[in-house]
């Protein structure tokens, strides 16, 4: 389906990948209203979204050349407007099936049809209003998008800036493209629900972070367990040293530092399993690619806003105080301090616990470990306190 140069169908494949990647449905109709004035060459293209809060019809976007765009939410339409109504009621349904749009080179032709078939009736007069409406927005045709037969939205097509008429075939990819959007538009709007209730319960994030952490036992069953135990000795170190009075951190420090703790290693949903479950020492390569978890698992959670106090501890915690760790290189206090916590808390369990290639050890053994390269891989502070910890009995 090419017409005037443009290949439709790769058109609509390239919009429809695009639309699953967008989760803000405002965003998303901008773009795609902008797309198809540039591609189509058109004078005008706008959206007629419907708006949940207002229980109305609005005018969302609006683009085009100086002169041809309509103020955006300014024009407002409820139900009983002529627009709304011919694509709103099933009674009208085949006004529309034909084109899959209603044109207005059309209208005359089907206020002629509806006077012989009726005589004067409510449907001419429909017809009558929406002709004298099309103008004003600027509008030659419009299609309708439709969720479960309900009408989200209006895609307004302004005249093609070289004079010639819609062909069939373009206003049946407009028709494939609006059901496309209906979808999309849906299913941001439910991603926006999502992130909103989100933000009004800490619960959820909670257990949000409680799933992302499971998820990353299960990728790595050598691990069972661990996330959990470097949580716990990263919020007993913390305390500790506020215990001490080493270090005096706000109270979302230790919320944030429990959800990092959860999450530190989430980047390795991304390690290929042939590497983290290698029994035998990894090749310089295969350390290569686990390296990554780090900033992999940050890039997960950088969209997500509950993760931003987190993204720290997850990206930094295998930094080394002399600055030879990864992945930035980072050195002394220029490692964030929630990650410094964690490289202790992660290496205090990894040293304990069995792993592919070799059996765990005594935590009398970590803590001298742990000594031993205070200030060379790991923040003196957060060591100390695992000392004192080690000697209280509480890890």
């Amino acid at each position: 389906m090419i017409t005037g140069g443009i290949d439709y169908k790769k058109e609509l494949e390239t919009a429809s990948k695009g639309m699953i990647m967008i989760h803000d449905h405002m965003l998303l109709i901008k773009l795609l209203v902008r797309m198809i004035v540039r591609k189509v060459e058109l004078r005008h293209a706008g959206m007629i979204l419907f708006d949940p809060k207002r229980d109305a019809y609005v005018l969302a976007v609006s683009r085009g050349q100086d002169g041809e765009k309509v103020p955006e939410n300014f024009v407002r339409f409820n139900c009983d407007h002529p627009l709304i109504r011919i694509f709103h009621e099933k009674e009208y349904k085949y006004l529309i099936d034909t084109r899959n749009a209603l044109v207005v080179d059309d209208l005359n032709r089907l206020i002629w049809r509806e006077s012989v078939i009726e005589g004067v009736n409510g449907t001419r007069e429909l017809l009558h209003q929406v002709s004298e409406h099309m103008p004003m927005l600027n509008s030659v045709a419009c299609v309708p998008a439709f969720y479960r037969r309900k009408l989200l939205a209006v895609l307004l097509l302004g005249e093609k800036k070289d004079g010639t008429k819609f062909e069939q075939d373009e206003l049946d990819f407009f028709a494939a493209l609006a059901s496309d959007v209906a979808m999309a538009i849906r299913n941001a709007r439910l991603f926006e629900d999502l992130k909103r209730e989100a933000e009004r319960s800490r619960n959820l994030f909670i257990q949000t972070a409680l799933a992302l952490g499971s998820a990353i036992e299960a990728k790595d069953q050598y691990t069972h367990g661990h996330t959990e135990r470097v949580t716990k000795y990263s919020l007993a170190i913390a305390r500790q040293m506020v215990s001490s009075g080493s270090v005096n951190v706000p109270a979302k420090f230790f919320e944030n530092l429990y959800i990092a703790g959860l999450l530190h290693d989430i980047g390795k949903i991304g390690i290929p399993e042939g590497i983290l479950m290698k029994k035998d020492a990894l090749s310089h390569d295969e350390f290569e690619i686990m390296k990554t978890h780090s900033t992999r698992g940050a890039e997960i959670l950088l969209p997500i806003r509950d993760f931003e106090g987190c993204i720290d501890g997850v990206k930094h915690h295998h930094e080394h105080f002399d600055g030879t760790g990864y992945p930035d290189g980072l050195k002394g206090d220029d490692i964030p301090f929630i990650a410094a916590i964690i490289a202790v808390a992660d290496a205090l369990d990894a040293i304990t616990t069995d792993r592919p290639y070799r059996g765990g050890m005594s935590k009398e053994h970590a803590i001298q470990e742990l000594v031993r390269l205070s200030g060379v891989w790991f923040h003196p502070k957060p060591v100390q306190a695992a000392v004192e910890l080690y000697e209280k009995g509480m890890i």
